[in-house]
């Protein structure tokens, strides 16, 4: 199938991208330790995978020491972090691509030996720590959560007050925008759906008040960067983490309307077909960006499952402007020019997605490379 809409022009608020194959967050835990600032690994993971014209996301990035999840995850808190960052994105401007930083708090989905206090969440749910598929990356190995505790009203301010502080952070290291994440069970997440949420305060209970703490987090971010240089990450339905939700059609059908007042860049959604880094649903279309594409009236960008075909299909269709490729984007670094010109694709070690080394990250090879006789396909 030729791809020729996926490499076509488009806007997505103030940013000009000269195709629509996007990298999406992707957490691979290279970091350095206990700074959690980028390493000379990320630079060259990143610089690998920019293109010109193209859009990447950075991981999952904290935005405060108490709000990490993994060990090896970055941060953007410190000067030390910016300074990082900078060399990442100057690497990714140089190949005339464009980067957005994705901001993150852990809530209740980490270990108090990655954040060093208590972790902080909607409600309690004595549950959750004790579920044996509920596992962290911690400085000790896999462990199951930290017990956590719930944020009373008046902490929340000092919360969206951390988003701020680290969009200002983003702004100094160089990044196009940023990326606020509401996704896969971490903080944003549990307070949006109601079986992590069951405050009785203006942050929980109807769905306007669970929407609350995103929208309040998004217009700080917009304070500092700019409506079109902010965009927001759902999971509609999404259930990794322990995540649910008893209506989950009107709850997000609310997310997607409130953010149309806001005017920003693009909404990037998770499509249920996917559960963290697994396709659980072979076969099921795009339905998440077919359903709020009609309510989101600015950009979508889709990910979850999709092949290149498939990505072509989504966008001449309609159904979403830009494709979110993760395990592709992984696996192959020049990933665009694959796609474009109908070229074989490495494929994935699942088994080294998640590390602190070389191998699997920084190694698989470029066709070029391939066809040269430097590397083999994977």
């Amino acid at each position: 199938m030729a791809r020729n809409t996926l490499f076509t022009p488009i806007q997505i608020g103030a940013i000009t991208l000269k195709h629509r194959v996007v990298m999406p967050p992707l957490s691979r835990l290279r970091a350095q330790w206990p700074s959690g600032a980028p390493s000379d690994l990320n630079i060259e993971y990143y610089g690998q995978r920019a293109s010109d014209g193209g859009l990447i996301f950075t991981e999952a990035t904290a935005i405060s020491a108490t709000g990490r999840g993994y060990r090896g995850a970055p941060g953007i808190y410190s000067d030390e972090q910016v300074a990082g960052w900078k060399r990442v994105t100057d690497a990714v401007h140089a190949k005339g691509g464009r980067m957005f930083v994705q901001l993150w708090h852990a809530g209740r989905t980490t270990h108090i030996a990655t954040t060093g206090e208590e972790p902080v969440t909607a409600s309690v749910d004595p549950t959750y720590w004790v579920d044996p598929k509920m596992l962290v990356v911690t400085p000790d190995g896999l462990s199951q959560p930290s017990p956590h505790r719930a944020l009373e009203t008046a902490e929340i301010a000092g919360i969206i007050e951390q988003y701020r502080v680290a969009a200002g952070n983003a702004k100094r290291a160089g990044f196009d925008g940023v990326e606020l994440m509401a996704t896969n069970g971490h903080l944003i997440d549990q307070f949006l759906q109601d079986n992590s949420n069951k405050r009785t305060d203006r942050y929980g209970g109807s769905v306007e008040n669970r929407t609350r703490l995103l929208l309040e987090v998004a217009e700080a971010l917009i304070t500092v960067m700019g409506a079109d240089r902010v965009g927001v990450r759902i999971a509609p339905s999404g259930t990794f983490n322990g995540m649910a939700d008893s209506d989950p059609r009107n709850l997000f059908h609310h997310v997607a309307e409130r953010l149309n007042e806001l005017n920003l860049a693009y909404l990037h959604l998770i499509e249920p077909r996917i559960k963290g880094d697994d396709l659980i649903a072979e076969g099921m279309g795009p339905v998440a960006a077919q359903e709020l594409g009609q309510i989101f009236k600015g950009p979508i960008i889709a990910a979850g499952g999709f092949e290149p075909d498939t990505a072509e299909t989504a966008v001449a269709s309609g159904v979403a402007s830009l494709i979110a490729f993760g395990r592709h984007f992984i696996a192959n670094p020049d990933l665009p020019k694959r796609i474009e010109l109908g070229l074989p694709l490495n494929c994935y070690d699942r088994s080294s997605f998640y590390g602190f080394e070389a191998r699997g990250y920084t190694d698989y090879p470029t066709y070029e490379e391939v066809e040269a006789g430097e590397a083999e396909v994977a």
